[in-house]
């Protein structure tokens, strides 16, 4: 099928999240605390539904069993990614999440590495990535007493920041962020703080901290990316990161850029600006023309090749691991 599956989104209400998709991206919000668009996902607590073409309807996690062509025959018994925006109005909890054999025995799920490109950021914005504990036991006496600010990594963002979280890393995402996080489909969290804050029953939320201490890289490990810019014509194409479990590109369009794929299938996401997409056939030729607009969140299942992307945009795409 030689067509680009466009996926709708699901939209997930949160107590840190504001109305910033609907104001950037122009979603149709259910609420004004609307914290995550799951762009392109398959896991149970958000599936998204294809909008185009003979799988019109489908749900994505329906296709990956169905239609395994699409996806190149996968080994995979889940569609194994999840793409998402975040629009963080306050501070998310300060968090980390399971690796995949801890994820499985104690969650029944994935574990959950995850990557985030800052979109953009408020004056001031930062986040907490990663902690100063040196062994398990001094991580789990300075979480007893409380000791967050000697314990917790603050870094400054700002908009064309990436970031790479493997499982077991401590962070949170500041307020005044607004960020497309492509990760593992899981939906495992383990909170180590939250503020006290009360959710809208006035309850505090729970916190883990047995499975937080179980899980934590200790001494915090800061993984070294290797970012690849490959600059065509007006147009360039980022290589963020090369991982376990995925990789995840920049694609900046001015005029048009030509690309072919590298992996089984590719999943992209418009971050901003408006363009075309163009379908090629193997000698080059357009087979169809799609248009492309902001906040579109779109698959190029495995019979795509080659296509061409034309405009003023700029996509975040993610394949999945080799």
């Amino acid at each position: 099928m030689m067509e680009p599956l466009f996926l709708q989104p699901v939209f997930q209400e949160k107590i840190w999240g504001g109305k910033k998709l609907a104001e950037v991206f122009h979603y149709d919000l259910p609420s004004d605390t609307v914290g995550e668009c799951w762009g392109i996902s398959a896991h149970p607590h958000g599936v998204s539904t294809v909008l185009n073409g003979p799988y019109k309807g489908k749900k994505l996690n329906e296709l990956w069993q169905e239609a395994p062509q699409l996806f190149g025959h996968p080994k995979e018994k889940i569609f194994p990614l999840l793409v998402k925006i975040l629009d963080a109005k306050e501070a998310l909890s300060v968090q980390v999440h399971p690796d995949d054999a801890y994820g499985e025995k104690h969650a029944g799920e994935l574990g959950k590495t995850e990557c985030w490109y800052i979109i953009d950021a408020d004056p001031g914005a930062e986040i907490i990535y990663g902690h100063h504990a040196k062994t398990r036991e001094q991580l789990a006496e300075m979480i007893e007493k409380k000791e967050w600010a000697a314990l917790f990594t603050h870094v400054p963002v700002k908009a064309g920041d990436f970031f790479y979280v493997p499982a077991g890393t401590i962070h949170a995402i500041g307020a005044g962020v607004l960020i497309l996080e492509t990760q593992q489909s899981s939906d495992t969290t383990y909170r180590v703080y939250d503020y006290d804050r009360k959710d809208a029953e006035g309850k505090l939320r729970e916190l883990h901290l047995k499975e937080s201490i179980d899980v934590t890289t200790v001494p915090q490990k800061n993984p070294v990316l290797h970012t690849v810019e490959k600059n065509i014509g007006k147009s360039s194409i980022t290589e963020f990161v090369h991982a376990e479990y995925f990789s995840v590109y920049l694609w900046e369009v001015e005029g048009q850029l030509n690309l072919h794929a590298t992996a089984p299938y590719t999943l992209a996401t418009v971050i901003k600006g408006y363009g075309q997409l163009e379908v090629l056939n193997n000698n080059g030729l357009v087979e169809k023309t799609y248009p492309l607009e902001l906040g579109q969140h779109f698959i190029l299942p495995n019979e795509i090749k080659n296509w061409r992307i034309s405009g003023s945009l700029k996509i975040v795409a993610s394949t999945p691991a080799e």
